[in-house]
């Protein structure tokens, strides 16, 4: 049970990027960069997952600190900046609170969990 609900995660992270990038939302350098580090720690998870071994553990070490690291920025600083982009911004938008904003990061410790037991 524990595999396919892993493989369900891995898809819908998956999906997710890929329906992003369909629809056009990667408009400038930052989100472009984003999208560049969600494929990067998805094949992490993805290498998890199948237990296939892709590079070396140094490198999804590396990915693991990195990525969480940019999460962790890009939901603080940049997020609501581009949120227009995403289309998630309406009128009478306001500000997040910093405690709702990390909260949000719940939808991804799953990957971060993947990718340090793949790393570690």
């Amino acid at each position: 049970m524990a595999d396919f609900m892993w493989l369900m995660y891995l898809g819908f992270m998956g999906t997710t990027a890929i329906w992003f990038l369909i629809k056009g939302k990667y408009k400038n350098k930052i989100t472009k960069l984003d999208f560049i580090i969600s494929i990067i720690t998805w094949l992490g998870l993805f290498g998890y997952v199948t237990d296939t071994e892709m590079l070396t553990p140094l490198v999804w070490k590396i990915v693991f600190f990195g990525g969480l690291l940019w999460d962790v920025v890009f939901t603080i600083f940049f997020a609501e900046r581009f949120a227009d982009d995403f289309g998630f911004e309406d009128e009478g938008y306001e500000p997040m609170p910093l405690a709702a904003k990390l909260s949000g990061l719940i939808f991804i410790a799953p990957l971060y969990y993947g990718i340090f037991r793949y790393a570690f």
